[in-house]
This record gives structure tokens, C-alpha cells and sequence, in this order.
């Protein structure tokens, strides 16, 4: 079979590749994503404005404040600028190195600014789910996938226990509708199945919408793309270099468009920044320890509480996992492992099922990342010498799942489409019987090896509202519209409250403090650099949170750290006769507003 030959189909020929009616079929597979997705998250419509998925508060809070922020820009007839001191005054925030969610932040402005941030994350949540499942049968409707097949791979991709996880709270990532299509448009110019150039400017367009959607998930799909151009190249050398002029133009012009339409954002970014000795690196603070993010090898079969079939030994198990809850990624379960190696090994013969086969393989193992895994040592592991390679240094490598899950999908579509061929080919096919019946047999072990991927729908928490008083005491002290605020708690990676209040209220338009990725963060102690805390930042919020301080700022370093700061007001919220309010007052004189347990002080240029 050659590189652009179609896939063989099964003579289960769908209705509407025949002479007559369209086919409703295509139409049934996406109202059951619409379902679906309207399954996983039926608990958040119940009021859709102050409910949120549990799981992953803070990344949630802190996604609300792009949305805001976004919706802002737009409102004042412009882009949200990528470097913003909205966030971390007066130090700024390199927005492009944040999941900052630009261009669904700018779509979506409308819904913001008229129903508020929660309502814009829960549609995006909602139609990641959808359309990411679509987006993959499309594409494998395209590669030659029957209907149903292609509708059930769709689904094992959108609804897979990758995407249900990063659901939680990493909108970037479960946002993937991109990626199966960036991997189409490759294909097809490696192939040559589409016009080289035209395709390639359509896969340029789409690697820049992806830029601003998450970069992060653009470098995984460049990554899951690499690796089938390795399989592909392998498996078929003669047919991939065949043309090379005609698909090196095409590769050209979706560099040229990609680079065309983000070159200011990557110049923002990576202006100034050495990536051999900064940048993110990928590693996380979890339970107060750097960790790394990567698939530990029993994931793959003990299921979480977040698909229905699981036990209460697997959950503490998946519970246990010594990485963050939305990094249980990599289930897929016993029943479709045993199927995909079936498949891959008993239709070898089928390019595209080997090809799928290969690179589910080798993202699985590239997902493994570079640490040690038991008594085996990271350096057999293929992650272990790429992961010091400046751009993929920032890359989470159990993340990788999300596209290993969409080979996965391509396997199981092709093969089921061939598994039927084949046996409608041996002439053995008795409809009257269900053992001789292909369809009731390859379908039903279909059925049985996804069954255990059914996800438990989203369970639903309020959003964490200002307290009353909060835009009250805001207006009162007549700030400016750009003024700097001291709002206490501050805001930091583990306390994002304070960012949710910002979401539902537009003010203040730039606060100390916040939860944000910086390159700049010394060493490589963790990945995200969130908003270290300083000595008076943790001491505020340890007198706000009614917690004994671990350690009390000298007057000297107050002096110093609000200087640096140049706050034009604080507003603390806290009882008025608490430490806190005792601390402020005897630093800062009485406040000159009060609204509830909120307090205001209007301080001058120095910041006291």
C-alpha cells in the first residue's frame, strides 16, 4: 500500500459513499460528542457563572484571570499585550510563557464580558470535549475510516482519560482540536495527497492558532509529528522522499505563514532569554517538592475515580500517585492495550495501521520521560537525551499521552475496518449467528476494550467569590484606572482567590503579586517560577489566614520590599481588630476606608 493510497475500506460502505441520501450517520457520531461533552459536564450548567469542575482550583482561578484580562484588551479596541504588569507589578509578566489562553480568551471576550469568565471556561471546556473528538473523526474520515470506526477513535481521543484529566483545569492542553489537524495537513503533504503549497499555508495558519491557544500542546503535536515522520521514513523510505521538492515547498510555506503570524509573539518571548541557561523547566512544586511530570508504567492500567470502572483499591492506588491529580494521564486500560498490540501485530501488513501502531508505541515511551523508574536508570529511556534540548526543556513528557491517545484512536479505527474486510474476505461470514457475525464480533470486543474508559462526569464546586465589600472599598479609595494594588491575601501558585475576584470584577488592573510562569526563576527548582513569595508576602498571608508567621519582617526590609513595589493602595480583608489590621495600621496609619471586613489605605509614591 502506497503513501497515498487511500485505506482499504471495509464493504461495510457507509450509505452516504453510495449513489443517493446522505447519510445521517455522520450527524449521529457528532450529536453523540455533543452528549458527551454534555455528560462530563452537566453539573457545571446547573449555574454556570459560579461553578467550576473540582480538582484543580487554582489553575482554574488563574485561567478566569486570562479570560478577564483578554476580555478587557478587547473591550478597549485591542490585543491583550503580551507582556503585562496586570499581573506582578510593577515586574511584569511575559504572557507568552504562561497557558494564557490568548486567542480563546479574545473569542470568547463577548461571552465574558456580558456572563463572566466561568461561563467562557465552561463553553471552552465544553467544546474541547466535542470538538477534539471531531476533529479526530474528521481526520480519520479523511484517511478512509468507516463511520462508526472513526466515530468510536474520535471519541477514544476526545473523551480519553488524558483528555478527561486535563479537563480538570489545563484548558491549553484539553483544548486539542488543533492537533489532529496540524498531523492531517503534515501527512498530506509527506504523502502527497494535497496540494503541497495550499496545505501548507493551511497547516501554518493552524501551528500559529495553536501558538496562541497553548504552545505547549504546538510542541507536543511538533513532537508526535516528528515521530511519524521517523516511522514514516522508516517504513516507506522511496515513497516519503519522492517528490521531496514539491513537499519541501509545502513544509516551507507552513514555516513561512507560522512565522509570518507569530514572529512578534515569539520575539516577545524569547527576546533577551537564554534557553541554554533559562527558561521554564519541567518541573513542578507538588506537596512542597520539586517533581517531575512524567508516566510512571502502572498508570496505563490502574484506573482512577475518574472513569466509572474502577475499584476502591485502584483509586487509592491512582490517588497515591506521586504527581499532581490532572497528571494521571496515560489509563487506558488492560482489555484496549491487549486490542491495540493485537491489532498492530495482526495487521502489520497495513501501513496505516502499522504506522499508528508505531508511533503510539514510541509517544508512550517518550512520555516515560527521563527519571529513573525503579531500578531501571533514566538513560535508557529515549526522553533522558532530549530533555536538556533547549526547546523541548520546558516540555512535560506525560503529556505526550494526549497525542499518543490520538494514534491509539487511528489504530483501533483502521483496524476494525480491516479486521471486517478481512473476514468478509474469507467467505465465512454467517449473519445468523452471532459468533459468525464480524460486525457483532469486532464491534462488541471493540465495545468491551473501551468500556473501561467511561469517565465519571464532572464534579462541580463553587467558584471562589470576593468577599462583600471588595469592589466597594476598590472605588471608594479613587485609585486611577492603571494604579498599582497591594491586595491582601496576596496572590501566589497555592492562594488564587484574590485572581478570582480580579475575573468577576476587572479590578484591580494591576495587582501585586499573582500565579504566572517566570522564566527567570533561579535555578531549576521548578518549572512554573509561580510568584515566589517574599518575607512580607508570606507574613501578610499568615496574619490573614490567622496562622503564626514563620518568620517577621524587619522595618528595615518593609521599607524596602514597599518601595520596590510602589503600591498605590492596600486592601486587606480581615477582622478590624486582627493582627493583620493591627500590623497595617501601626505601618501604615488608620485606613482611610472600611466596607465590611474589608480595609483601605491610599499610600504615597513610595509606596508607604
Amino acid at each position: 500500500m502506497g503513501l497515498a493510497t487511500p485505506a482499504v475500506k471495509s464493504s461495510q460502505e457507509t450509505a452516504e459513499e453510495r449513489p443517493g441520501p446522505r447519510s445521517i450517520g455522520p450527524y449521529l457520531v457528532l450529536a453523540a460528542y455533543f452528549l458527551g461533552a454534555l455528560y462530563q459536564t452537566i453539573q457545571l450548567w446547573a449555574d454556570p457563572a459560579s461553578r467550576m469542575q473540582a480538582g484543580d482550583v487554582n489553575d482554574v482561578d488563574q485561567a478566569s484571570w486570562f479570560m478577564r484580562y483578554s476580555a478587557e484588551a478587547v473591550s478597549h479596541f485591542r490585543l491583550p499585550a503580551l507582556v503585562t504588569g496586570a499581573m506582578n507589578a510593577p515586574h511584569t509578566v511575559n504572557l507568552m510563557w504562561n497557558t494564557s489562553l490568548l486567542l480563546p480568551g479574545v473569542i470568547m471576550t463577548p461571552v465574558t464580558l456580558l456572563a463572566g469568565p466561568q461561563v467562557s471556561l465552561n463553553i471552552l471546556l465544553f467544546v474541547a470535549l466535542a470538538g477534539s473528538a471531531a476533529a479526530m473523526y474528521f481526520v480519520l474520515r479523511r484517511w478512509g475510516a468507516s463511520v462508526l470506526p472513526a466515530g468510536l477513535g474520535g471519541a477514544l481521543y476526545g473523551f480519553s482519560p488524558a483528555m478527561i484529566g486535563s479537563g480538570i483545569g489545563h484548558y491549553h492542553l484539553v483544548l486539542a482540536i488543533v492537533p489532529p489537524l496540524m498531523i492531517d495537513a503534515l501527512l498530506r503533504i509527506v504523502t502527497g495527497r494535497g496540494r503541497p503549497v495550499r496545505t501548507g499555508i493551511w497547516l501554518g495558519v493552524l501551528a500559529a492558532a495553536q501558538l496562541f491557544i497553548g504552545e505547549e500542546a504546538l510542541i507536543d503535536t511538533c513532537i508526535a509529528g516528528g515521530v511519524l515522520l521517523i516511522v514514516l521514513i522508516a517504513c516507506r523510505p522511496a515513497s516519503v522522499l519522492a517528490g521531496a521538492r514539491h513537499k519541501l515547498a509545502g513544509l516551507g510555506s507552513a514555516a513561512v505563514v507560522a512565522l509570518i503570524l507569530s514572529a512578534r509573539a515569539l520575539w516577545v518571548q524569547f527576546h533577551g532569554v537564554s534557553l541554554s541557561k533559562g527558561g521554564a523547566y519541567n518541573v513542578v512544586m507538588h506537596n512542597g517538592k520539586p517533581t517531575h511530570l512524567y508516566t510512571i508504567p502502572y498508570a496505563w492500567v490502574v484506573p482512577s475515580g475518574r472513569v466509572l470502572l474502577h475499584t476502591y483499591a485502584s483509586e487509592a492506588i491512582a490517588n497515591s500517585y506521586p504527581q499532581p491529580s490532572p497528571e494521571y494521564l496515560a489509563y487506558l486500560g488492560i482489555p484496549l492495550i491487549i486490542v491495540l498490540a493485537a491489532a498492530g501485530i495482526c495487521f502489520w501488513r497495513n501501513l496505516y495501521i502499522r504506522v499508528a501502531f508505531l508511533a503510539f508505541l514510541l509517544l508512550e515511551v517518550l512520555s516515560l520521560g527521563g527519571q529513573p523508574i525503579g531500578p531501571y536508570p533514566g538513560k535508557l529511556l529515549p526522553w533522558y537525551w532530549l530533555q536538556n534540548v533547549p526547546a523541548l526543556k520546558s516540555v512535560l513528557p506525560d503529556r505526550l499521552t494526549i497525542l499518543a491517545d490520538g494514534a491509539a484512536a487511528a489504530v483501533l479505527a483502521f483496524a476494525l475496518d480491516e479486521a471486517i474486510r478481512r473476514w468478509q474476505a474469507s467467505g465465512k461470514v454467517r449473519m445468523d449467528t452471532i459468533l459468525h457475525n464480524p460486525f457483532i464480533v469486532c464491534y462488541g470486543i471493540t465495545f468491551i476494550a473501551l468500556a473501561p474508559l467511561f469517565p465519571t462526569l464532572y464534579n462541580a464546586v463553587p467558584v471562589a467569590t470576593a468577599p462583600p465589600g471588595y469592589s466597594t472599598t476598590f472605588t471608594a479609595l479613587h485609585l486611577p484606572s492603571d494604579a498599582t494594588v497591594l491586595v491582601v491575601p496576596v496572590p501566589n501558585g497555592s492562594l488564587t482567590s484574590p485572581l478570582r475576584w480580579y475575573a468577576d470584577s476587572g479590578v484591580p488592573e494591576q495587582m501585586i503579586g499573582g500565579d504566572f510562569i517566570d522564566v527567570s526563576v533561579r535555578g531549576h527548582e521548578s518549572r512554573s517560577g509561580r510568584a515566589g513569595q517574599t518575607p512580607l508576602t508570606e507574613y501578610l498571608n499568615a496574619l490573614q489566614a490567622n496562622m503564626t508567621p514563620t518568620t517577621i519582617p524587619t522595618r528595615a526590609r518593609i521599607v524596602a520590599q514597599m518601595a520596590a513595589w510602589k503600591p498605590a493602595a492596600i486592601m486587606a480583608y480581615c477582622s478590624p481588630g486582627g493582627e493583620l489590621s493591627q500590623f497595617l495600621t501601626r505601618e501604615f496609619g488608620p485606613p482611610q476606608v472600611r466596607s465590611g471586613y474589608w480595609l483601605g489605605w491610599r499610600l504615597n509614591s513610595s509606596g508607604m
